[in-house]
């Protein structure tokens, strides 16, 4: 298995087979080397080993709720988080510890799409 089948197959379990198609689908015709990009970096966390799929969802949503403006993404890596494991009270907890860091906007923004991506499972 090459660099990019690995990381689609990380990238499936970690978001879901659907979830991953819609990637690279709305890459495919103006930036597929993004689509490529996405795969090797899954890809290249696996093969370093460190942290393991929870650990990096965890980072995963705590980076994207800092940036705000980034819903899409947080719906993708919230039910991300919930597939490799994490439970809805960890979710919840990892953007309150967040709210001393970035403020009640960003953090009430992330706790919405979370609740939005609760209310779907």
């Amino acid at each position: 298995m090459n660099k990019y089948e690995n990381g689609l197959k990380i990238r499936e379990a970690v978001i879901g087979k659907k979830a991953s198609q819609l990637v690279s689908a709305s890459l495919a015709d103006i930036a597929p080397v993004l689509d490529q990009k996405t795969l090797l970096a899954f890809d290249e966390a696996q093969r370093r080993g460190v942290l393991d799929l929870k650990q990096r969802e965890m980072i995963t949503i705590t980076t994207l709720l800092t940036q705000g403006d980034t819903a899409k993404q947080l719906r993708i890596h919230i039910q991300g988080a919930l597939n490799v494991g994490l439970t809805r009270a960890e979710i919840v907890e990892t953007f309150i510890h967040c709210l001393p860091y970035v403020g009640f906007p960003r953090v009430l923004n992330a706790i919405a799409v979370a609740k939005e991506v609760f209310n779907k499972n």
